[in-house]
């Protein structure tokens, strides 16, 4: 399915995306938009909400500090609640929800990046410390 330009993809983001700004001074929404070149919206799952939660409770000061800027980046994505399965990790829902929506997942963890790649789900991710890339099509 091709997203037709007035249709709004929705893109969802993994809680290390958000870390982006504060680790390499790069605004995500932008370049998302700049990579798209379409209307986006980018959704925040509650799991991946959940996460971020617990990593600004963390016990490291930058991870505390670095979480609650993603916190408050995430505030511009639609929130979505799911449910995660007692098995399932944080990135399996994503993986799921993703496949299921069709919708490209950004991410730089490249764990995550096998799972959704082995699912055929296109991957947004940062590419040379300054600018984002996408494997796969929307």
């Amino acid at each position: 399915m091709v997203a037709s330009k007035k249709e709004t993809l929705k893109v969802v983001l993994d809680a290390n995306f958000f870390f982006i700004p504060s680790q390499f001074n790069l605004d995500i929404f932008e370049e998302l938009a700049n990579l798209l070149n379409q209307r986006f919206e980018p959704i925040l799952l509650s799991s991946t909400q959940k996460e971020l939660q617990g990593l600004a409770e963390s016990n490291s000061p930058k991870t505390q500090k670095q979480a609650v800027l993603a916190l408050r980046l995430a505030e511009k994505c639609r929130l979505i609640p799911v449910k995660k399965g007692l098995r399932e990790t944080y990135d399996d829902v994503i993986v799921r929800v993703a496949a299921e929506w069709k919708s490209p997942v950004a991410t730089n963890d490249s764990e995550l990046k096998r799972k959704l790649r082995k699912n055929g789900v296109p991957v947004i991710f940062l590419r040379q410390k300054h600018r984002l890339a996408m494997d796969g099509s929307v």
